[in-house]
């Protein structure tokens, strides 16, 4: 939990750094492409990725780190491999597999201290998964602290060849992997400790700019007059959302989270932490440069001299930055409208109050701790992963009282949350949602607001080996 322990003459100490130039800035390219049996080796560079030089930890020395892909129903092997070397950042590290369920082989999914040990300096862990059922847009990110804010965070897509909503699209290659970053000239180490400390800029696909900063490289996506293309859109945030669009186009949500939607045109959409879109553009206008937008809900946050923007460059277009006018969206994403694909009907009774276990979560904060139930989360005194090895059985034994709701199986749960003192629910509720259905094997079916409905199946043993 973050406690605010410093003053700002400390955090303008410990920024100073140095300025470079647009000629040294990152350079604007695609990541490499690993496939689901590699290795990843996390280390630090030096590096400028809106102008401002600073030392990150990084995958394979870039950021944002290799994009992994795979195809539906192969099988992963990832060798993460720990050589961190800058004592003013974190030593230990973890990688966690964003958005794939791991049934049976919760020790490979990277949550420090709970499913596996942290990856101490020099040494490597060997994760080994599946995901057969799975297939759509993910990424991976440091599982330790808040370490991925230094920059261990990366891109990763299951490709399906019998994608139903292939018809739509023509280009879907690392090329259109969009990824979306907020960037901080402090490093993790000292932000854990503070509250409200704004991104310094806003990254796509790496590289972007900072306010009363240089003139750095922007990222250019290139399109082909007539061709349509799934663009992946990926938050890889730390605390801001944004909102996404590119000048005078439509986009059409055809993903949401690794799940595929009935088609949906907008022209602006909110992506919030970690979430994942893909949408499919059609480059049916004048060749020419157009402004990609990524706004972020942070104070005075602007399009001025390129901030928080990258390129959408026609092939013929010259090389210059655009000139389009960003105009107010008419029909921006509402998430109301997105519709499973495939509806698989919601289980149990269709109204609200009659499930088989009735849940209400009322979600509070209060000088910056969040409660639920009036319980805050107090990490326990031994790591749950020692807990389990020394023979806990039970979760109520994992954390303190309160903090663990124990589901007897085969069960249709409904969950209710209400908040007090949030602006909006954090989309980590919904991944706090993913994480039940995964530790018991369940999976989400019924999504209306803030009511969420699960069906609980067998709970997977405890035992991490």
């Amino acid at each position: 939990m973050f406690i605010l322990v410093l003053i700002a003459s400390i955090i303008s100490l410990i920024n100073a750094a140095a300025i470079v130039s647009r000629s040294q800035s990152y350079p604007s390219s695609q990541p490499a492409v690993l496939g689901p049996k590699t290795r990843l080796t996390i280390g630090n560079k030096v590096i400028a990725p809106d102008g401002f030089e600073r030392s990150a930890t990084l995958v394979d020395g870039v950021f944002p780190g290799p994009l992994i892909a795979a195809q539906k129903g192969d099988d992963f092997a990832i060798e993460v491999v720990n050589e961190l070397q800058d004592e003013s950042m974190f030593m230990s590290t973890s990688v966690h597999w964003h958005g794939l369920y791991q049934n049976g082989t919760n020790y490979a999914d990277g949550a420090s201290s709970v499913t596996q040990c942290p990856i101490a300096q020099n040494h490597s862990s060997l994760h080994t998964f599946s995901a057969p059922n799975q297939a759509g847009t993910y990424w991976y990110h440091s599982h330790y602290s808040v370490q991925y804010c230094d920059g261990l965070r990366g891109p990763l897509v299951i490709y399906d060849p019998h994608d139903p909503l292939a018809h739509m699209y023509d280009i879907d290659d690392a090329s259109t992997v969009v990824t979306l970053s907020d960037w901080y000239h402090t490093v993790a180490t000292v932000l854990r400790y503070v509250i409200g400390h704004n991104a310094s800029s806003s990254l796509i696909n790496g590289l972007g700019r900072y306010d009363g900063g240089p003139m750095s490289a922007l990222a250019v996506i290139t399109v082909e007059q007539g061709k349509r293309y799934r663009m992946r859109l990926i938050s890889m945030s730390c605390d801001p959302n944004f909102q996404f669009s590119i000048d005078g186009h439509n986009l059409t949500v055809i993903e949401a989270d690794g799940e595929l939607t009935e088609p949906l045109l907008v022209d602006q959409l909110q992506i919030f932490a970690g979430q994942r879109y893909s949408v499919v553009l059609a480059a049916d206008k004048p060749v020419d440069n157009y402004w990609i937008r990524n706004l972020p809900n942070t104070a005075n946050a602007s399009y001025e001299g390129g901030t928080n923007s990258a390129i959408l460059r026609y092939k013929g277009a010259p090389e210059v930055e655009p000139a389009t006018v960003n105009t107010a969206p008419t029909n921006s994403l509402a998430e109301t409208n997105l519709h499973t694909l495939i509806n698989p009907g919601a289980p149990g009774i269709p109204e609200y109050g009659k499930a088989d276990i009735n849940l209400n979560l009322e979600v509070s904060v209060v000088d910056g701790i969040f409660y639920v139930n009036n319980v805050t989360f107090k990490p326990p005194t031994v790591p749950v992963l020692l807990q389990i090895l020394s023979g806990a059985q039970e979760p109520s034994q994992l954390l303190s009282n309160g903090s663990v709701i124990v589901l007897e199986a085969n069960k249709v749960v409904e969950l209710t949350f209400s908040t007090t003192g949030l602006g909006a629910l954090h989309p980590r509720w919904k991944n706090f949602i993913d994480r039940l259905t995964t530790e018991w094997n369940g999976y989400t079916i019924y999504v209306s607001y803030i009511v969420f409905r699960i069906i609980t199946q067998s709970m997977t043993n405890l035992s991490p080996l």
